[in-house]
């Protein structure tokens, strides 16, 4: 039976489906308007079905069995792609499209140097930087949205392969006049009356919080924040401490007050920085040569933007 579909008509699909307007799409896949609208209208003749409902002015969306083969057709996608890594693998050339995501709070200081290098070492990759919160990367590779993940290894679902990188030990963030900020390092009973400032993220609150529920007491937990920005701006103005687990080379917060970085000691458990794909028998050649890319960075160079040691 043939095929009621080409490629390019999954690829149109799979555009509009994430842009949300064929206007943008267009511009995302370099082919004008009038072409992906046409694909798009054949592709629901051929399959006799409706795949979006266009809104007058305010874009398309998916119907519900639109966005069945929408999710089909990024797998199918996906898996046509490893012709193309076959091919790569056997000429020994990393080429290609590779979609990485981060860690929200990991993506400003280190994915755009990773990303610079990478591309230096192997031109002819193209690479897309998406970035989220745990919950966001394990989704995004369980939707083949991204190859591979930087991340922590925090909650990490079986069907998830997970690569370790390196050990980062917790610090406390605190004002740079706080009268604990010229310690040589703190333990969590010297923070228990102390006003908190919670980097409140899926699974990473959870982690920081399991700190403080095994030494036997709760935090005093003043402002909450899912943006590592704030976080260090509201410490940096005194509205608490605050928990992190890599230590940027700048103590600047981003209104250019002062902050105090001091090792969190005692029994408290690091969190490991690692790669995270799916769990596959096959590693397409461009994600092994990312995975190859840093590992010699950190071995040569350290972690970007960090006083890690190497």
């Amino acid at each position: 039976m043939p095929l009621r579909f080409s490629f390019r008509q999954l690829e149109y699909l799979v555009a509009v489906g994430e842009a949300g307007t064929i206007a943008l799409a267009a511009q995302r896949v370099n082919v004008s308007s009038p072409s992906i609208s046409s694909a798009i209208s054949q592709l629901e003749t051929d399959l006799g079905m409706q795949l979006f409902v266009r809104h007058h002015a305010q874009g398309l969306t998916l119907t519900p069995g639109g966005r069945r083969v929408f999710n089909e057709a990024k797998h199918i996608l996906f898996s046509a792609n490893g012709l193309n890594d076959l091919a790569s693998d056997i000429v020994e050339t990393a080429r290609g499209p590779i979609a990485i995501g981060a860690l929200s709070t990991v993506a400003p200081i280190i994915s755009a140097q990773l990303r610079r290098s990478f591309e230096q070492r192997h031109p002819e990759v193209l690479v897309t930087l998406k970035e989220g919160s745990q919950v966001d990367l394990l989704r995004m590779l369980g939707q083949a949205e991204i190859d591979v993940a930087i991340t922590y290894d925090i909650e990490i679902p079986k069907d998830v392969a997970f690569e370790n990188l390196i050990s980062l030990p917790p610090y406390v963030m605190l004002a740079k006049d706080h009268p604990k900020a010229k310690q040589a390092s703190l333990t969590l009973a010297d923070l228990q009356d102390e006003p908190m400032v919670l980097l409140d993220l899926p699974l990473s609150r959870d982690y920081f919080l399991s700190m403080f529920h095994n030494a036997g007491f709760r935090p005093n937990i003043a402002e909450r924040t899912s943006d590592i920005f704030m976080a260090r701006s509201l410490v940096a103005n005194g509205f608490g401490f605050g928990l992190v687990n890599m230590r940027t080379r700048s103590d600047i917060a981003p209104d250019g007050e002062k902050l105090a970085i001091v090792p969190l000691t005692g029994a408290v458990r690091p969190v490991i920085l690692g790669l995270a794909t799916k769990q596959t028998t096959h590693r397409s050649g461009i994600v092994q040569a990312f995975f190859a890319h840093v590992a010699d960075h950190l071995q040569n160079k350290g972690l970007p933007g960090t006083h890690v040691p190497r």
